[in-house]
C-alpha cells in the first residue's frame, strides 16, 4: 500500500506539472521524488504522469486519482489536527455521571459554562445513584461523577463543588407553614417522608443525625430514594420531608418550603469524581470550569 508522503508528492507534481517546481514546493531535490512517484505508480499498478524532457501530463489514471489523492491529504490533515485538539483540551467529549439532586441546580450552571468555556467538547450526561456512578468510573463508562460524599476509595480524586443548606418541604395546609422557620424538635410525632437507607444513604444519615440530635421521633410513612418524588408526596399531603435547598427549585404546586431552624445548620455537599489514573485529557479542563463554579469548602 502506498503512503501519504508519496501522495503528497503526486498531488504536488500534479499540480504543478514541473518536477523541479513540485521538489522546489516540497523542499527536497527531484531524484527522490522522481522516486516516489515511480513508487507510486509501482504500488497503484498505472501510470499516473507522462513524462516528456518538455511536459510532465497527467494520465486518465493520474487525474482520476488526483481528486481522492487530494481528498486523502485532507482527510489526513483534519485526523491530525483532531488529534492535537484532543490532546490539548480543545475538542472531544466527556462523560458525566450524576445524581438526580445534582440536576436542580449546579449541573445546569455546569453545562451552560462548558458550552461557553469548551464549545467544541461534547458532553454525554447519565443520570446514577450513587453506586452506579462508582461502577460506571471503575469500567469507565464515565470520566467523572457528581455525587455525595463521602468518598473513601483511594483510585478516586474529589473536590467539593457546591454546598446548600437543608431546607423542610411541608404540604401546603400543614399548620406548621405558618411558622417562618422549623424547628427540628417540630418534626417529632409528624408524619415523615424519609430517605432510602441503601440508595440515599448521605441523606439518610444526614436527616438521622439532626432527628437524634433534637429528640425527634416523627411518624415515617415512606422510605424514597429520589428527591422529585418525595417533594411529589409532600404535595400529596402524606407527610413533611427535609430536601436540599435547590429542590424549591422544582416549583411542585401545593408544596410550601421554609429554612431549618439551627445553631450550626448543616450543609448538603456535593463532589466532582475521577479516576487518578483516567485517561481522557479533557478532565482537566473540565475541573478548571468546575473550580470556577464550585463553592469553597
Amino acid at each position: 500500500m502506498f503512503d501519504l508522503s508519496q501522495v503528497r508528492c503526486f498531488v504536488a507534481v500534479a499540480e504543478e506539472l514541473h518536477f523541479g517546481r513540485a521538489a522546489r514546493r516540497l523542499n527536497m531535490t527531484q531524484p527522490p521524488l522522481s522516486r516516489q512517484i515511480q513508487n507510486l505508480e509501482h504500488r497503484i499498478g498505472a501510470a499516473l504522469l507522462e513524462r516528456t524532457s518538455r511536459s510532465v501530463r497527467l494520465t486518465p489514471a493520474g487525474k482520476g486519482f488526483l481528486a481522492e489523492a487530494r481528498g486523502l491529504l485532507r482527510m489526513a490533515d483534519r485526523a491530525a489536527l483532531v488529534a492535537r485538539r484532543v490532546a490539548t483540551g480543545k475538542s472531544g467529549s466527556l462523560k458525566i455521571g450524576y445524581t438526580a439532586a445534582s440536576a436542580y441546580a449546579f449541573l445546569p450552571q455546569l453545562v451552560t459554562a462548558c458550552r461557553r468555556e469548551m464549545p467544541d467538547i461534547d458532553l454525554s450526561l447519565s443520570e446514577m445513584v450513587t453506586q452506579a456512578q462508582y461502577d460506571a468510573l471503575a469500567a469507565n463508562q464515565i470520566d467523572v461523577a457528581l455525587l455525595r460524599p463521602p468518598i473513601r476509595r483511594d483510585e478516586l480524586a474529589s473536590e467539593l463543588v457546591n454546598r446548600e443548606a437543608l431546607i423542610a418541604a411541608l404540604p401546603a395546609r400543614h399548620p406548621l407553614t405558618r411558622s417562618a422557620h422549623i424547628d427540628i424538635a417540630d418534626l417529632h410525632d409528624q408524619p415523615f417522608i424519609m430517605y432510602d437507607a441503601i440508595e440515599s444513604r448521605y441523606f439518610f444519615d444526614l436527616v438521622t443525625s439532626l432527628l437524634v440530635g433534637a429528640k425527634a421521633e416523627p411518624r415515617y410513612v415512606q422510605n424514597i430514594a429520589q428527591i422529585h418524588s418525595m417533594m411529589a408526596l409532600v404535595r400529596s399531603g402524606l407527610g413533611i420531608a427535609l430536601v436540599p435547598e435547590a429542590a424549591a427549585t422544582l416549583r411542585f404546586t401545593g408544596v410550601v418550603v421554609r429554612p431549618i431552624k439551627l445553631a450550626k445548620p448543616p450543609s448538603v455537599e456535593l463532589h466532582i469524581v475521577w479516576k487518578r489514573d483516567g485517561g481522557n485529557p479533557l478532565v482537566p479542563v473540565l475541573l478548571d470550569v468546575v473550580r470556577k463554579l464550585a463553592v469553597r469548602a
